[in-house]
């Protein structure tokens, strides 16, 4: 079969997949950094709008997942989708976003990953796989997959909710109960979560030097 045959069937599968909705999850009270790892400008604005930023070339439409007192002063620029799953961390805000739309797929980001980029987001969207749970990158120091920079798709809603009637809220639990495509980063520096004021100095310092 001629080579430009192969990459029309491959668009054509692509095109098949279901879309693709983005969701920034903001909701968390960093309780360890002391202030909002949302709020804290790393990229010449809010982290939550820098991250919606970042996944609006590739997403039908992007979503700051927040609790409800997080509306106040919020740019309406944006989208936000309050948890409706809630007290239950990232996993009620991934929840609360197939509660939202469940046909969707969902490409979800922390706002505690500063070092992410677009590179790495079209990475993982060219290496997904729709007949799996979710891809994920896996976490370079134990192997494990990542579930806060992974695509959820939609036949993961009813294993969620399922393990939530067990007790359990884990997403990363999920996936690794779950037939999930897990990817290796060439370089895992996005995936440094930032959750501490020594963390936020380790990321800022990585940052200068990349300019």
């Amino acid at each position: 079969m001629p080579k430009n045959i192969h990459y029309i069937c491959s668009m054509l599968s692509k095109n098949d997949f279901p879309k693709l909705n983005g969701l920034v999850l903001a909701g968390g009270k960093s309780l360890r950094m002391g202030n909002p790892k949302d709020k804290i400008n790393w990229h010449g604005k809010e982290q939550r709008y820098h991250a919606a930023d970042l996944l609006a070339p590739f997403c039908d439409e992007v979503f700051i997942s927040c609790r409800q007192d997080q509306l106040e002063n919020f740019n309406r620029d944006y989208k936000a989708l309050p948890d409706t799953f809630q007290n239950m961390g990232p996993f009620g805000g991934l929840l609360s976003a197939f509660h939202f739309q469940r046909d969707k797929a969902w490409l979800v980001i922390a706002c505690d990953l500063p070092l992410l980029d677009q590179s790495s987001i079209d990475f993982i969207i060219q290496s997904r796989d729709p007949e799996k749970m979710a891809t994920a990158y896996a976490n370079p120091s134990d192997g494990l997959p990542e579930p806060l920079i992974a695509i959820w798709e939609p036949k993961s809603y009813p294993l969620l909710l399922q393990l939530l009637s067990t007790g359990n809220s884990s997403l990363r639990k999920a996936l690794i109960n779950s037939d999930v495509k897990i990817l290796k980063a060439e370089n895992p520096d996005f995936l440094m979560n930032v959750n501490t004021p020594e963390e936020l100095i380790k990321a800022k310092e990585i940052l200068r030097n990349q300019i």
